[in-house]
């Protein structure tokens, strides 16, 4: 059920369809990752490859997959052998090599047999969890990892050669100051990456960090975070690297794809405990938890968790709320035209307003993006645009009157 026949391994097509794999093993939970992760086990490892390869049978693979992505949890602590079965899994999903293979990678677990195992299968592309150079800062955020590590793990991934190499960042981190985040977008800098990914850290639910908020043990400091934001659009411009999306930079032709499809509201399928799909004219999650996600695909289930049908409200929404957050913002009228049963006028008179305040721009042919103000309140502007789509559509709109 997972080859796909050859007029169909032939036929490329518009909506582009990505592939993500939650691999749920880390070896220790930092402090504010809120993501599924268990630590493996040789029984769960292996209970988890047959799982996906369970859920991958159970999908209609209708076209190749454009794009995949690895995360987790941490993707590099499966063994070689693993990773290896799961690209192989992964192939016959696709209907061949993808165009783009993304995989999460912690430096700790770098190793020179699992990056041959990850390029003979045929990624394309690997993300560092770097977080900072400056291990004051790491034990912050209860991460594992060394400096050494982090320079040894990059240092292995280069040499082998991979097409593209993303680092990843935080700022805003207790105990770090502006002159610190400096330094680490230095460091970041002189190594010369691919990619660079930063991200203010968030205090998410059910996560030691924000025990320790709730506490008072540490804060935010929402004032400073703009700074950080504004330290980081600057100085990576200044090196090279083009802001297309709030928190994402990257050299001439090494954005994300598999993150721009799934911006754009294209199609993706999620395999593995708490992966989410949108595929099929439907959107849900697997269930967060090892076993019940076993039982769920051995019994013929998947996605069960806030499954809804993508009606093209939802679909408008979600693709003016995350288009808005990248540089290319939206083209209105082509989005209008391919969901027409949105409350458009709604939209567009909070479109008027965003211009007026000065926090976003409107071309001759409505095209829409957010200025360096308003890209800093994206979020605000994202609860704006939730807020305007909620207006009653005018009536005889399909039954969203």
């Amino acid at each position: 059920m997972l080859e796909l026949a050859p007029a169909q391994a032939k036929a490329r097509r518009a909506p582009a369809l990505g592939l993500y794999v939650h691999v749920p093993f880390c070896a220790s939970t930092c402090d504010y990752c809120a993501f599924y992760q268990i630590q493996p086990t040789a029984e769960r490892v292996s209970g988890f490859l047959a799982g996906v390869a369970e859920e991958a049978g159970l999908i209609g693979w209708n076209r190749p997959v454009d794009t995949v992505f690895w995360g987790g949890g941490t993707p590099g602590l499966l063994s070689a052998r693993a990773l290896t079965e799961l690209g192989g899994l992964v192939r016959r999903c696709a209907g061949g090599r993808p165009q783009e293979w993304s995989v999460e990678l912690a430096p700790a677990a770098v190793t020179p047999e699992r990056l041959a195992a990850l390029k003979d299968a045929g990624v394309t592309r690997l993300s560092l969890g770097v977080q900072s150079f400056q291990p004051a800062l790491l034990e912050a955020l209860g991460r594992q990892h060394t400096l050494a590590q982090v320079r040894r793990a990059y240092e292995r991934v280069r040499a082998a050669g991979f097409p593209s190499v993303n680092l990843d960042l935080i700022f805003a981190i207790p105990g770090q100051d502006l002159p610190a985040w400096r330094a680490d977008l230095d460091e970041a800098i002189r190594w010369g990456p691919d990619h660079v990914s930063t991200y203010c850290l968030t205090f998410e639910e059910d996560t030691a960090l924000f025990v320790k908020l709730s506490r008072g043990q540490v804060r935010r400091d929402v004032e400073k975070e703009a700074a950080y934001y504004t330290e980081a659009w600057e100085r990576l411009e200044a090196a090279g690297y083009r802001q297309y999306e709030v928190s994402n930079f990257a050299r001439p032709g090494h954005p994300c794809r598999h993150n721009l499809n799934t911006w754009r509201m294209e199609e993706w399928i999620g395999l593995g405990p708490s992966a989410a799909s949108q595929f099929g004219g439907w959107r849900g999650s697997n269930v967060a938890d090892l076993d019940r996600w076993r039982g769920d695909v051995a019994g013929g289930r998947r996605a069960l968790i806030d499954r809804v049908e993508l009606a093209p409200r939802l679909l408008a929404e979600d693709s003016l709320v995350f288009g808005l957050r990248m540089n290319e913002g939206v083209d209105v009228p082509g989005l209008s035209a391919r969901f027409p049963e949105a409350p458009w006028e709604s939209f567009r008179a909070l479109a008027g307003r965003l211009v007026e305040e000065g926090l976003a721009l409107r071309d001759a042919n409505e095209r829409l993006r957010l200025t360096l103000r308003g890209r800093l309140v994206a979020d605000a502007v994202g609860a704006q645009v939730v807020e305007a789509m909620a207006e009653t559509a005018p009536a005889g709109a399909n039954g969203f009157a």
